[in-house]
């Protein structure tokens, strides 16, 4: 049986710019199944357990930071989010398997999806130079989203934004759900 390894890629979708596409890794340029170039940018530590919480669907919101970008990068997504807002631009997280001699095989897996909330470029000097991170903040269409007053949107809303974020999934129900869970008993053991 032949070893295989697995990329992970991330689709950061601008408003009126190509799409910004990384992988996590520092071996050059990746080019996927479809011809997709992917610049290298190192996740920080926890961003392998926060990617998984979020395909697993245990977190609402992807805290992903990237570093070993290089300024330029970083410089140009800075300069980008002064002029136009990135909030919610859409970002993808794929999975791409390798054969055994690292080619791609078949199609990128999509396996998250969702809208940037948040971003912040930092840069930080050390001996070695100046290091800049990329820190994003990704809501999925499950984040109860808050208003400005602290209070969660409605049903009605929450239902309104997840028709919005995702047109082809089925109706949320999710609000519809936990109101009625509130009320049931559950016996146990249940004999």
């Amino acid at each position: 049986m032949a070893l295989r390894s697995l990329r992970i890629l991330c689709d950061v979708e601008l408003p009126g710019e190509d799409p910004i596409r990384i992988w996590d890794g520092s071996g050059g340029t990746f080019v996927d199944g479809e011809g997709n170039f992917y610049r290298p940018a190192q996740f920080t530590e926890d961003a392998l357990q926060s990617i998984q919480a979020a395909i697993n669907g245990e977190a609402f919101t992807l805290a992903l930071s990237l570093i070993s970008i290089t300024q330029s990068a970083a410089d140009s997504i800075w300069e980008y989010d002064e002029t136009t807002s990135v909030q919610g631009s859409p970002f993808i997280v794929k999975l791409q398997i390798l054969d055994e001699d690292e080619q791609p095989e078949g199609e990128p897996i999509i396996v998250f999806t969702g809208e940037i909330d948040n971003l912040d470029v930092v840069d930080e000097a050390s001996e070695e130079g100046i290091m800049s991170m990329v820190n994003l903040e990704v809501t999925n269409r499950f984040t109860l989203r808050t208003v400005t007053n602290g209070a969660v949107l409605s049903d009605v809303d929450q239902r309104a934004r997840s028709e919005i974020l995702n047109p082809p999934a089925p109706d949320d129900e999710f609000c519809k759900r936990v109101p009625l869970m509130r009320d049931q008993t559950i016996s146990w053991p249940n004999w």
